[in-house]
């Protein structure tokens, strides 16, 4: 009896393999899942397929990082800096946090799908074939960012900033887009936009509609 307690003990005062997990050095192909690393200087290092499923983040750098693959489902990532880094096919499927920088990032065929990354900036990043279907974008910035092929189907965009964006083939699609300000953009190869989405956007004079859309008589920005 005391040898089986005694095992029992030992096997409890082992880490587990996620516990092991977290442990591990930061390397391409390093699984964090669920760990807390907040705060971390990661920038310029090559770290492709790394697994940060559901890990807290928060503050964390990964500027000028390669990042192809990595996957942040779930995870949270409160003033991250994915600032000028490689994350092209990376999942950000569910992931949630605010003021996070992707600005100059590649994020081409990345998947932010039902992901609330707020107060976010995307300004001059190229997000060309993502998803970011029912992504929560609240007072976001993609400013001079590339949205070619995109999918932002009912996505809140409230609030957000688009001066200088490419949107072309851009499914605006039941978006949320009360004062989305879209002044000087071209919106003809955009698809999905209604007429009620327009009378709730930021346009000006040099705003171009789609074919069949018109400018609101009172604009809800001046």
């Amino acid at each position: 009896m005391k040898r089986v307690t005694f095992a029992i003990c030992l096997l409890a005062l082992l880490p587990t393999s996620a516990q092991a997990g977290c442990k591990s050095h930061y390397s391409p192909g390093v699984d964090w899942t669920g760990c807390f690393k907040e705060r971390l200087m990661l920038s310029k290092r090559p770290s492709q397929n790394t697994v940060f499923s559901k890990a807290y983040l928060s503050g964390t750098s990964f500027s000028k990082s390669d990042l192809t693959g990595a996957k942040f489902t779930e995870s949270e990532l409160m003033r991250v800096s994915f600032t000028e880094s490689v994350l092209s096919k990376t999942n950000f499927e569910r992931a949630h946090g605010s003021r996070i920088s992707f600005k100059n990032a590649n994020l081409r065929e990345a998947n932010l799908h039902k992901s609330e990354l707020q107060r976010s900036n995307f300004s001059g990043a190229d997000l060309t074939g993502a998803n970011m279907l029912k992504g929560d974008f609240f007072r976001s910035k993609f400013e001079g960012a590339n949205l070619t092929d995109v999918n932002l189907r009912r996505s809140n965009l409230s609030r957000t900033f688009f001066a200088g964006a490419i949107l072309k083939n851009t499914n605006l699609t039941e978006s949320y887009l009360y004062k989305a300000h879209f002044e000087g953009v071209d919106l003809r190869q955009t698809t999905g936009l209604a007429q009620d989405q327009i009378d709730r956007m930021c346009i000006d004079d040099k705003t171009q509609l789609p074919a069949g859309l018109k400018k609101p008589e009172n604009w809800r920005c001046e």
